[in-house]
């Protein structure tokens, strides 16, 4: 037996517990209502659900109503960017796809399947979903590696008539803007005049830079592994050439040193490291959000000598930004009212409802609400599906 380690929190693991809980995987599939006698049976299958057929071949509306399809969540992933263990393919990727399923029907009671594809090429992808719509009523794209996931995403958002979201980009950014309104609220800030410097350019990185310039911040500045993103830079693939455009209003060139000189916040999606002495030169009260896992940017000790709020990616740290607190209320609130797709609108307001549960206890070591908080899947659910109704998303009360 062996243990993969203790952290602050003071929980060990070991090996065999992780196997045993893994054992035939962690999902079955249970009945909503029982077959125990021949009148359930005729009910259930032949002959009663012919009638059902028929009045969905008539009506296919019907389909949410009768079957699991409403409430159902595909969660697709091509293991290519499975964790922090990289392309690892379907298989591989299979126990994570179970988990997020299982967390869909823990934190939002959302039933969820997890399909993973054995091919990398987005069209096939694309191709291959589509061709899957009548038995899901939505989608989480998970672990799929950039740049191909946007182009991913952004063809099944066009082509299906449901929710479509990627919880690498999107869950991650608003769980990051919750935590930043909490921070900010703490130390009595705004955004206004705020600078921030976001290390990563992939999906996450991404996605935090879009979410953060629709909620007023205007000094955003974005680093890949080659420094600072900008007119300076030549040979950019294609969404790093639009992040270079519209990022970096002052101009900076060079590496992190130079991007963190009077910088307020840092947000780590990139699995680099960050020297201490660039930590120095930030503003004080600064906010450090080290993102990467296991491993974060910089570890939380280092990382406080510098900054009033410290958060991670880990649950043995204080202010875990977890995407859990994001997702199942997102796509629970989206399903709620039928709505077409996931606007930013309501990812705005997931963050806003997620703030709002942590609001009144915030502290240096809670600025987000803890991943087990019941209260926050619903206040997401009902926050989203408000938004879906006044951006004219919904399709059912």
């Amino acid at each position: 037996m062996t243990s993969t380690g203790t952290g602050r929190a003071g929980v060990s693991i070991t090996d065999d517990e992780i196997f045993q809980a893994h054992r035939d995987g962690k999902l079955t599939v249970e009945l909503a209502a029982p077959i125990e006698t021949k009148r359930d049976l005729s009910i259930t299958y032949t002959p009663g659900v012919a009638q059902v057929s028929r009045a969905i071949a008539a009506d296919p509306a019907l389909v949410d109503r009768y079957t699991w399809t409403g409430r159902l969540v595909a969660v697709v992933s091509d293991g290519t960017a499975v964790l922090g263990l990289g392309d690892i393919g379907p298989r591989a990727a299979l126990p994570v796809m179970e988990g997020k399923a299982a967390l869909f029907r823990s934190f939002a009671g959302l039933n969820a399947i997890p399909i993973v594809l054995d091919t990398t090429d987005p069209d096939e992808i694309v191709e291959t979903v589509i061709r899957l719509r009548p038995s899901f009523g939505a989608v989480n794209l998970e672990d799929i590696s950039a740049p191909r996931c946007f182009q991913i995403e952004q063809q099944l958002i066009e082509a299906l008539d449901c929710p479509v979201m990627h919880d690498d980009q999107h869950g991650t950014a608003i769980v990051v803007l919750a935590a930043l309104k909490g921070a900010l609220t703490l130390l009595d800030r705004s955004t206004f005049g705020l600078r921030v410097v976001i290390s990563g350019a992939g999906a996450a990185g991404v996605a935090c830079a879009d979410i953060l310039r629709a909620a007023g911040v205007g000094d955003l500045v974005v680093l890949d592994s080659q420094g600072i993103l900008g007119p300076d830079r030549t040979g950019l693939i294609a969404h790093k050439v639009e992040l270079a455009g519209w990022t970096n209003p002052r101009g900076l060139t060079g590496g992190l040193r130079e991007a963190l000189e009077g910088a307020d916040v840092f947000i780590g999606v990139s699995g680099g490291t960050v020297p201490e002495e660039a930590l120095a030169g930030m503003a004080d009260d600064a906010v450090i959000f080290a993102l990467s896992n296991p491993d974060p940017e910089v570890h939380p000790d280092v990382a406080a000598r510098y900054a009033a709020v410290v958060a991670t990616g880990r649950s043995d740290f204080p202010n875990q930004i977890n995407n859990v607190l994001a997702f199942p209320g997102i796509f629970a609130g989206a399903l709620d009212v039928d709505a077409a797709r996931i606007t930013e609108g309501m990812k705005l307001a997931a963050a806003e409802a997620i703030f709002e549960v942590a609001r009144d206890d915030l502290t240096a070591d809670h600025i987000v609400p803890l991943p087990l908080d019941t209260r926050v899947a619903p206040a997401v659910a009902q926050a989203v599906a408000r938004a879906a109704r006044a951006e004219g998303m919904a399709r059912s009360d």
